[in-house]
């Protein structure tokens, strides 16, 4: 197993700390001016936690082609190394999320890898928009809204043994995404479909252990482009008011319309108690899986200002999850920089003053509300994002560490080198 050695993360540290230890103070004084203690905020970011994706460890590809870099992963063991190593360096991602049967393994293995980097396991994630090799029928006109009973039935079994897998690993949710739908008017009957989808997901939810819970994951389109099953928000809300308490939903960033307001989304399903998690990332045209914050850090940012204005919401439990696709950079970079911004979103919101911002909006003031509002986005909370790394013994700067500690080099001399080939993701 490869490693980065706790004594570079001291000496990439070391270089830096001076500066930021100015940095952080300017910043206090900065926010004390404003009636923040920059001690609760870094607490706040301190305990912050995101989940990495298993399958965001490889190079992804698009439907066209893939172009696999240096040290790719081979399995689910070298993939826990390198979300081991993201940890260490952030202090941000202490649980992993995985997708089965991409990483099925003996669950003792499982836990005893994820032991050595200090790793829990996430919510669980099936797969029924490919075929699996161990499985007599194919997944090409549908999953759990197949017309043919037996088709639904090996999918109801394999969502059931992804719950089982996850319990031995002491996860406690499971995320069911599908890429039914019809590619043509008139394939199929698109309320009989809805129907049988139902159907299969109670046999499913029928299966969640008492402490677990089933988040229904919706897309707008893809692979489906004429209609899809379960394709908005409101039919994922429905689906989860119909099975029952156990049942949230998943709202993933690039799985809507184009300038839909996902933060009013979030709102929606807070105030329904449906809200379930997320999948960040972010997108310019479609569900591009580009890393967090990258393209439309103000809608980041948006989003987690509902969330912490709702945090006190009674049974309000949410699953953090990154889920995006590398084609161009180094995927464990990727990684960094996206748990990176999405915890500086969830900091930039905690500074919204809300009792000014509640004034505002009683006294219908839309300039100074919105002003309040960009007032938290401007501030630059570097310095508390690496304070909270530095007290956590992870790296002031992650890249830069990771960059120096040359573990990708080091992978690559025990990986093989994977050829490129058809598109689809790890």
């Amino acid at each position: 197993m490869t490693k980065i050695d706790t004594s570079l993360i001291e000496q990439e540290n070391a270089a830096r700390e001076a500066n930021l230890r100015a940095d952080y103070e300017t910043l206090g004084a900065q926010l004390a001016r404003r009636g923040v203690d920059i001690e609760a905020i870094t607490a706040r970011a301190s305990a912050f936690g995101v989940a990495v994706p298993s399958w965001g460890t490889g190079t992804g590809g698009t439907r066209f082609a893939r172009f696999p870099g240096e040290g790719e992963p081979r399995n689910i063991f070298d993939k826990l190394d390198d979300c081991g190593v993201i940890h260490k360096l952030t202090g941000a991602t202490p649980t992993v999320s995985l997708h089965i049967p991409w990483d099925k393994a003996d669950p003792a293995d499982l836990l005893a890898k994820a032991a050595e980097h200090g790793l829990g396991f996430d919510a669980m994630n099936s797969n029924t928009f490919q075929d699996h090799a161990d499985m007599p029928l194919s997944f090409k006109y549908g999953s759990l809204s197949h017309n043919e009973a037996t088709t639904r039935q090996q999918a109801i079994d394999h969502n059931i043994e992804t719950i089982e897998i996850g319990a031995k690993l002491g996860s406690k949710a499971l995320t069911v995404w599908i890429g039914d739908g019809s590619n043509f008017p008139g394939q199929t009957s698109l309320s009989k479909q809805f129907d049988r989808y139902l159907e299969s997901m109670k046999a499913i939810y029928k299966a969640l252990p008492d402490d677990w819970r089933i988040f229904s994951e919706h897309k707008i389109y893809e692979p489906a482009f004429y209609s899809t099953v379960v394709q908005d928000w409101g039919t994922s809300l429905m689906i989860a008011q119909e099975l029952g308490d156990k049942a949230a939903c998943l709202v993933d960033l690039g799985h809507h319309a184009p300038n839909v307001n996902i933060e009013m989304i979030v709102s929606r399903l807070v105030r329904a108690g449906k809200l379930g998690g997320f999948h960040f990332n972010d997108s310019k045209y479609g569900d591009d899986d580009l890393d967090a914050g990258t393209i439309e850090p103000y809608r980041l940012f948006l989003v987690w200002n509902e969330l912490v204005d709702l945090e006190n919401t009674p049974g309000l439990n949410l699953a953090h999850m990154i889920d995006q696709s590398h084609n161009v950079t180094d995927p464990i970079e990727s990684l960094i920089v996206s748990a990176v911004e999405i915890e500086r979103a969830f900091v930039q919101a905690s500074l919204v003053d809300r009792t000014a911002l509640g004034g505002y909006q009683d006294a219908n003031d839309a300039l100074m509300a919105s002003a309040t509002l960009r007032a938290g986005f401007r501030t630059d909370v570097e310095p508390i994002l690496a304070m909270a790394r530095l007290r956590k013994g992870a790296a002031i700067d992650p890249v830069a560490a990771y960059r120096a500690s040359g573990y990708r080099a080091a992978v690559a001399a025990v990986r093989p080198k994977v050829k490129g080939g058809g598109g689809g993701i790890v």
